[in-house]
């Protein structure tokens, strides 16, 4: 058994939100370019993505939050870099976004992709960015048409 989407992964029609983290930005900026990429290829056009920016990867649930309660987004892509430095503070940052970004995607009903980055140097940020925004925009399309596709055949809870 091979391990596939259920279906396409087509992006036509829907609104996409983009949060992305200043901090780190050249890494960010790479991040960004391959979620582009990615709703592109997915056939998202321009007009439906809203993107806005946030200082670090603490603030970006709130701005996710912010966007899910319109209810104008079927899925929306946090992007980000944590970069471990000499404290704990990595871990707390770490863990904290994560759990944001989860949070508001199960309280507010919300597909999104996590493209969140956390490693240990900037070396491996810059060879993971553009991979990871790819990534993190087409799980967020996944799992925006998988909530279509279940409340189609289910039924809306």
């Amino acid at each position: 058994m091979s391990l596939q989407p259920l279906m396409k992964l087509r992006g036509s029609g829907l609104r996409i939100g983009i949060v992305t983290a200043r901090f780190n930005a050249p890494i960010c900026e790479k991040l960004l370019a391959g979620a582009k990429k990615a709703l592109a290829e997915m056939g998202v056009e321009p007009g439906d993505i809203a993107e806005v920016t946030v200082p670090g990867a603490l603030e970006i649930a709130f701005a996710l939050q912010a966007f899910a309660s319109t209810e104008e987004f079927d899925a929306l892509i946090a992007l980000g870099c944590v970069i471990k430095g000499d404290t704990y503070h990595f871990e707390i940052v770490c863990n904290e976004s994560a759990a944001g970004i989860t949070r508001v995607g199960l309280e507010l009903d919300v597909a999104i992709g996590n493209g969140v980055l956390t490693t240990y140097n900037d070396e491996q940020a810059d060879i993971r960015a553009e991979q990871k925004g790819y990534e993190a925009a087409q799980a967020a399309v996944e799992m925006a048409l998988l909530q279509e596709w279940t409340h189609s055949k289910f039924g809306e809870s």
